[in-house]
């Protein structure tokens, strides 16, 4: 019983001390801030993106980046069963990121599958945590591309 709590002990210190940390999470040490973004496109893919992006203002850095964001969204019909209900879409986000610092272009595009559902009410809404997810990845992205720079 007492080696079985050693065991068990040992365990948990060993896999609570291994080192691990997810990379992007909450990364502070931005050498940029995000200042100004003009939206233009989807409103409520943009409005994902804008609370997205808020938490890349800093203000102790010299470095303001300006952006200008132009967002596509579109929904696709993939696949018809044989009485003609679509089964199938693909659902595209496109946000193309205009710097104006540097004149640069950023284009992320995002894309996913799903299935159509009997109830109209639960698509649109897990349509819309889809585009919020579109947003948040769209957003690491654009942030890892501007840490690099």
């Amino acid at each position: 019983m007492i080696k079985i709590k050693i065991i068990f002990i040992s365990l948990i210190f060993l896999l609570a001390n291994c080192g691990f940390s997810p990379i992007y999470v909450k990364n502070t040490n931005n050498n940029f801030s995000i200042e100004n973004v003009i939206y233009n496109g989807d409103r409520e893919l943009n409005n994902f993106l804008k609370t997205n992006l808020n938490q890349y203002k800093n203000e102790a850095t010299n470095k303001k980046v300006y952006i200008e964001a132009i967002s596509k969204y579109e929904k696709i019909i993939l696949t018809k069963n044989t009485t003609g209900k679509i089964t199938n879409y693909k659902l595209i986000a496109e946000v193309t990121f205009l710097i104006k610092s540097t004149d640069r272009k950023i284009n992320i595009i995002e894309e996913r599958v799903i299935n159509t559902m009997d109830d109209k009410f639960e698509e649109a809404r897990k349509e819309k945590a889809i585009k919020q997810s579109f947003a948040s990845s769209i957003s690491k992205k654009l942030a890892s591309e501007l840490v690099i720079n």
